[in-house]
């Protein structure tokens, strides 16, 4: 490598992320004239390493910050003053980060400090609740506003940052979450759990870990779940645990004494290829997370989003998801009407997915190539 060779880093955290930006980091380290770095923070240190073992990826830099409860404030500090070191020493032509998380943010400030241009993937989400997600909603508003490339994955995405007044550059590239489920489910992967029956049940796939679903909120979830499991004999609950004690030890302290709870498959989060496989075999999801609103509708499954606001409310407007909030009784009514009514559940499984057509990789790197030309 000489020294006049450009260079990118991307940088994240957390699964999510690196599920998103993996299908960009295969392409960037497919151009010969480009040194692509990958930064780890280590947000989710155990859940980050099946991603890239997935996607034959490998990290050029690891900073290992995750600790038994951090809070947000030290995710941020030990991020931030890890990725000013590695960005003074790489001097990067462009910073990308993805989406909305503390990593995320502490990048793209880490990035702007050292007047580095930052890209930002999946940029332009908006709940317009600053607290709901909570810290997403603010890390994401942040980021724009020291954001060189907008990747914005919609129409309304767009219109949200053109609405804010941010500055820098917006391009229309879809969602790379749906180049990188394409790109797996066309493997036809399997989710195996121990004793669960998949021609048996009909499998409602549940993920819950939202802040905002702590404490109440999450046991009348759980109600929910319980709810639907009674009144439909043939269901069964496959709920992989997020590893935050205050998620994961409420969820198996309900389910210890349940009557249903030989229908109920608490387990370990999945990997990726096994979650992928999961949708694909499920009848339909139960989820407050944001990535699986813009997955399922790609493999023809519905969504019940268990949340009070979401970010993500094309899924809502093409009728792949519905927002139903967390109350127990609104819970199995929504699952209900899916599960006893064979045209509501088609109008959900066959609506058009409008996240994108799994090209959003191709077209964020063509960006990222004229950017590098312009100013090599």
């Amino acid at each position: 490598m000489t020294l006049s060779t450009p260079s990118v880093c991307v940088t994240l955290g957390t699964r999510p992320e690196a599920i998103k930006l993996a299908p960009v980091i295969q392409k960037l380290r497919g151009i010969a004239n480009l040194k692509t770095y990958v930064i780890l923070t280590g947000q989710h240190r155990e859940m980050v390493d099946g991603v890239m073992e997935l996607f034959n990826l490998n990290s050029d830099r690891d900073l290992a910050i995750m600790k038994p409860k951090q809070t947000l404030t030290e995710i941020t500090c030990n991020s931030l003053q890890g990725l000013e070191e590695i960005f003074r020493e790489l001097q990067p032509q462009l910073v990308i980060v993805q989406g909305d998380t503390s990593t995320a943010f502490s990048a793209a400030l880490a990035a702007f400090y050292q007047k580095i241009p930052i890209g930002h993937v999946e940029a332009g989400l908006r709940t317009d609740d600053l607290f709901n997600p909570y810290p997403e909603e603010a890390n994401r508003r942040l980021i724009s506003q020291i954001t060189q490339f907008h990747f914005a994955p919609t129409d309304l995405a767009v219109e949200n940052l053109y609405k804010a007044g941010v500055t820098g550059k917006i391009y229309q590239t879809g969602n790379t979450v749906i180049d990188a489920l394409l790109q797996v489910a066309d493997t036809n992967p399997q989710c195996n759990i121990a004793s669960l029956d998949w021609s048996k049940y009909r499998v409602l796939l549940a993920t819950v870990h939202r802040r905002e679903n702590w404490g109440q909120p999450l046991q009348d979830i759980l109600q929910g779940f319980h709810l639907i499991l009674e009144n439909f004999s043939d269901t069964a609950l496959l709920l992989p645990m997020h590893r935050n004690p205050t998620v994961r030890e409420p969820i198996k302290a309900f389910f210890a004494e349940s009557q249903v709870k030989e229908r109920v498959f608490l387990t370990e989060p999945l990997d990726y290829k096994q979650l992928v496989g999961a949708i694909s075999g499920c009848y339909l999801l139960l989820t407050d997370s944001g990535g699986l609103q813009e997955e399922a509708p790609s493999l023809g499954k519905p969504v019940l989003v268990l949340r009070e606001t979401t970010e993500r409310q094309e899924a809502i407007a093409a009728g792949t998801a519905k927002l139903i909030g967390t109350n127990s009784r609104t819970i199995l009514n929504h699952a209900q009407e899916l599960l006893t009514n064979p045209e509501a559940y088609q109008r959900m499984a066959t609506a058009i997915n409008p996240f994108g057509d799994g090209l959003a990789a191709v077209k964020i790197v063509e960006i990222i190539q004229n950017f590098l030309k312009e100013n090599s």
